[in-house]
């Protein structure tokens, strides 16, 4: 054993280490210069621009008073970018130039860049200018940083879910057999190629742009509610890619959607079982449409595509606060060094798009 006195100037020095290296690591050097469990207080999220131009309250503490997150601190004043732990940019505006980003500003050690896109590859454009540059992705990809869904399915309380039957979840003011809302209509997207062709077989009711029926806002949902399926078409087939179609137009109307998107693995990853069609369960349209045609007529099995209401509830996120406030609970847990440098590849979801340290 080693006497009194060296333990002592072992121990000191020791205590002079690790307090060196706190120092150093706290001014930018040494190897823990760039972790981000060394941020203490509240974290600071700077939006650099608000997505598609309108803008929400700031005001208070808004990550707690909406949505329970504590230490979360939103702001939208570029003057505090100088003190932001991570800045989050849209792509849209970066990608029609209508905003650009600070490279002339200096950009603080440990502060975390985030790329922003609920937008399908398809609509993205070329990433290729942003290769190297961002920190961390914010999607509505399962593997992306920050996974921020169109909506999901979430747990009903234990006292909310109580049914006699299973036709007691499902609205029964039903007339028509399927129906279709479609703003923007492209004769070569698939979902048009599958519609004209599935419409051989079953009568489909068009709202909107291609059928010249557009329904106010407000008549939408009231609208689906009356039709057994509704038609969950997807503008882009990409990885993930499940919109507000599946969530609010099929799901909280109360039609049984139809899914064109991503293959089955991916809406059963984020669905309820039996509560979707996907078409490509079926050799083809008309395969499809007699499937539709028989199902209205078996009222139990029908009702079966319902049965996660007993259980489950409906979530839709519109807010673009509650999205960012989510930045927080997952912020600590990130590899703290990471850089996209090819984030093209990680856009269109092919290998190599990604080199960590």
């Amino acid at each position: 054993m080693g006497s009194p006195s060296f333990c002592l100037r072992l121990f000191l020095f020791i205590t002079c280490l690790v307090t060196l290296m706190f120092f150093l690591s706290e001014y930018g050097w040494g190897p823990y210069s760039d972790r981000s469990h060394i941020i203490t207080g509240n974290l600071t999220i700077l939006l650099w621009h608000w997505p598609f131009g309108p803008s929400y309250s700031l005001e208070g503490d808004v990550c707690w008073d909406k949505y329970r997150i504590r230490g979360c601190r939103l702001v939208d004043q570029r003057s505090l970018y100088s003190s932001a732990d991570l800045v989050v940019f849209h792509h849209r505006e970066l990608m029609t130039g209508q905003e650009r980003l600070p490279f002339h500003l200096p950009r603080k050690r440990h502060q975390k860049w985030v790329w922003l896109s609920l937008e399908s590859p398809d609509n993205n454009g070329d990433l290729k200018p942003f290769n190297n540059v961002f920190n961390w992705t914010m999607s509505y990809r399962r593997d992306a940083d920050f996974t921020i869904p169109y909506g999901k399915l979430v747990p009903k309380e234990s006292d909310s879910g109580n049914y006699s039957s299973t036709e007691d979840v499902f609205p029964k003011n039903k007339s028509t057999l399927a129906c279709w809302v479609v703003s923007n209509y492209n004769s070569q997207q698939k979902r048009s190629l599958v519609y004209n062709s599935l419409r051989k077989s079953i009568k489909v009711e068009v709202y909107g742009q291609l059928g010249g029926r557009v329904l106010a806002p407000s008549n939408l949902l009231p609208t689906i509610s009356r039709c057994y399926f509704y038609l969950a078409f997807e503008n882009s087939v990409s990885k993930d890619y499940i919109t507000e179609k599946l969530w609010r137009n099929a799901y909280q109307a109360g039609a049984v959607p139809v899914v064109l998107g991503p293959p089955p693995g991916d809406y059963k990853a984020v669905a309820q079982p039996n509560s979707f069609i996907h078409i490509e369960d079926f050799p083809s349209t008309k395969e499809l449409g007699n499937y539709l045609s028989q199902l209205i007529l078996d009222k139990e099995r029908y009702a079966g595509y319902f049965s996660w209401r007993r259980s489950h509830q409906v979530k839709v996120y519109t807010d673009w606060r509650e999205r960012l406030c989510s930045i927080c609970p997952k912020y600590h847990i990130l590899p703290a060094q990471k850089v996209y440098h090819d984030l093209e590849a990680w856009g269109r979801w092919t290998p190599s798009a990604l080199t960590d340290p």
